[in-house]
């Protein structure tokens, strides 16, 4: 209890501490470059100074010494380049298949410049030669260092977040599977009751059409409670012919739709076999249709059709409602996203989940034009090749 009431005290504590931790740790390793780039700079001026004595012992006949020539064969690494008053150039470290370019050599002594402060080689009060050199393999492999260090950071700290996010939202989902099936087991009590006065006010001879569309209420309940109670479930499919599926739901909708909608359904005269589960598969035609008459607002044409080929059919519902703008195409199957002022932005992200993770299938918008109305389409495999008449 106590840990809960302070964890967000303990997370920005936990932030503060890395934060410090990370800050320690680019700075020691600036410093440590820093330190580095002294170093190869004193190098580099001892090596000007055995320069220096080099063109002393020319001048004078006398012997050199051993660690003046010690010291300028001792560079193997840091990359340099030395003028003279002429002009001529000599240089070290190199790659050896561009120095021939003059171009080249003028753009690395300008770069060198910039990386290092140049050091010239004086002799008898004049300058005779410019040494220019640049940063060694080791110093800049070191240079990349707190980049490559922050980039890993930031990866590792996205998949931790990913993965806090992920457990939240599977915790979430358990948390609504699980208030779906109670929901589900609080309908079936009334519901139960419902059907046994169905069966006295049959017994009391009232109309019987009345007593038809109040059964159809109750079996539309009914499949209301088995859709919840198969949220958290892996439902089960099984060979369907989608027409008789969509024709079903389409008519249940249209009764039930306000007269201001016309509805039209365009449907092959053949079986069309599918592998379906038929309670999700009527809930996501509801969710579907109520989005176009939502998109209209209650007025206008919605089409349904339905259109098999050798691999697949492709069911199409179609309004003429407002029309969505291209950048929304997929934000509209986001849990939560929604372009009407009520509503919480289920139904299109469950559509999508019942028809591509439960069926296999794909949902996608067909067409939209904004002012004219919106195509969605269902696409699902057949569950085999050969129709039949209906």
């Amino acid at each position: 209890m106590l840990f809960t009431k302070h964890k967000n005290v303990i997370r920005w504590i936990f932030i503060g501490f890395s934060f410090v931790i990370i800050s320690l740790i680019l700075w020691n390793t600036y410093m440590f470059f820093q330190s580095f780039k002294a170093e190869e700079r004193i190098k580099m001026e001892n090596w000007s100074a055995a320069q220096r004595d080099l063109i002393k012992s020319t001048n004078l006949d006398g012997d050199i010494g051993e660690l003046p020539l010690q010291i300028l064969q001792s560079n193997t690494t840091t990359p340099m380049i030395m003028v003279d008053l002429d002009g001529n150039i000599e240089h070290n470290n190199l790659d050896e298949t561009k120095i021939e370019d003059d171009d080249y050599i003028n753009e690395l002594i300008l770069d060198f410049e910039q990386e290092n402060k140049p050091i010239e080689i004086i002799y008898d009060g004049r300058v005779l030669n410019t040494l220019y050199y640049g940063n060694s393999p080791l110093l800049n492999k070191l240079k990349y260092y707190p980049i490559a260090f922050v980039l890993i950071l930031v990866l590792f700290a996205g998949l931790v977040y990913s993965f806090y996010r992920s457990t939240k939202i599977a915790t979430q989902n358990k948390l609504w599977s699980g208030m779906a099936k109670e929901t589900a087991h609080q309908i079936g009590t009334p519901l139960s009751s419902l059907i046994g006065w169905t069966e006295i006010l049959k017994i009391e001879e009232i109309n019987p059409e009345y007593i038809t569309e109040i059964e159809k209420d109750i079996s539309r309940l009914e499949t209301i409670t088995e859709r919840f109670s198969k949220i958290g479930s892996i439902p089960t499919l099984e060979p369907t012919n989608v027409v008789r599926a969509t024709i079903d739901a389409y008519d249940y909708l249209k009764s039930r739709s306000s007269k201001l909608i016309e509805f039209s359904i365009d449907i092959p005269n053949t079986e069309v076999p599918v592998l379906l589960n038929p309670q999700l598969y009527s809930w996501t035609i509801e969710n579907l249709v109520k989005n176009a008459i939502d998109a209209m607002k209650g007025r206008g044409k919605i089409a349904v059709r339905i259109e098999p080929n050798d691999h697949d059919v492709k069911i199409f519902v179609s309004d003429t409602g407002k029309g969505l703008h291209k950048n929304q195409f997929n934000k509209i199957f986001e849990p939560g996203f929604t372009t009407k002022k009520r509503g919480w932005g289920l139904g299109l992200s469950l559509a999508k989940r019942i028809i591509e993770d439960f069926h296999d299938g794909k949902i996608k918008i067909s067409h939209s034009e904004i002012g004219k109305g919106t195509t969605m389409q269902i696409t699902l495999k057949l569950n085999k090749h050969n129709v039949r008449k209906v």
